[in-house]
C-alpha cells in the first residue's frame, strides 16, 4: 500500500486523535453488483488507514527496512453500517485504544463527507468500522518482540476511550431446530 499522498489521499488533522484522516474516492471498479461498495473494499480503505497509522507512530518503511519488525493484523471485527456508491468522498478516522509492550488496539471509523478532502460533521455516523488488534512482529526471527520506547511512547501518547461500539463481538446464531 502506498505511503504517498496523492490529492485524493490528503490528510487533514483531525484534532480529537491527533491523527491525521486519510481520505479516498470510491472507484468505479470498487462496485459490486449491487451497485453499492463491495466488502473487500472497505477493507482495503481501512488496510490503508492502518498504513497511514504506521507512519505517523514510526512504523514506516524505514523503519521496516532498518529494524525487520513490522505490525501484524491478528484480529479484525468489521460492521458494515451503511451502502456507498461510486464516486463518494471517504474519511477514515483512526483511533489508538490500547498498547502494551509488544501489541496494539485500534479502530477506524469511515465516514460519507462532502468534499474529497472532507471532515466528517461531529454528529455524522460512520458507514462502517473496523477494530483491530496488531501484534509488532520481528520478521527475520518470526515471533513478536517489544516495540521500541519512542514508538510505544507514540503510541500510548495518542490512546484514547474506545468507542461504544468497540469491544464488541459477533452475535450468536441460534442453530436451526
Amino acid at each position: 500500500m502506498s505511503e504517498h499522498a496523492t490529492t485524493q489521499e490528503t490528510a487533514a488533522t483531525d484534532e480529537a486523535t491527533q491523527l491525521p484522516l486519510l481520505h479516498r474516492t470510491v472507484r468505479p471498479e470498487w462496485i459490486d453488483y449491487n451497485g453499492h461498495m463491495s466488502e473487500a473494499f472497505y477493507v482495503l480503505v481501512f488496510g490503508y488507514a492502518t498504513d497511514a497509522m504506521m507512519i505517523e507512530t514510526g512504523l514506516h518503511a524505514g523503519y521496516r527496512e532498518s529494524t525487520g519488525c513490522s505490525l501484524y493484523t491478528v484480529e479484525s471485527h468489521l460492521r458494515y453500517l451503511r451502502d456507498v456508491a461510486e464516486g463518494a468522498h471517504l474519511a477514515v478516522r483512526t483511533r489508538l485504544l490500547g498498547v502494551d509492550a509488544k501489541k496494539t488496539r485500534f479502530s477506524h471509523e469511515l465516514y460519507a463527507v462532502d468534499a474529497p478532502d472532507g471532515v466528517p460533521e461531529p454528529e455524522a455516523a460512520p458507514v462502517a468500522t473496523s477494530e483491530l488488534l496488531a501484534l509488532h512482529v520481528d520478521q527475520r526471527a518470526g515471533r513478536t518482540v517489544p516495540f521500541p520506547d519512542a514508538v510505544r511512547e507514540r503510541l500510548a501518547a495518542l490512546v484514547e476511550p474506545a468507542p461504544a461500539w468497540a469491544g464488541r463481538s459477533l452475535a450468536e446464531v441460534p442453530a436451526a431446530r
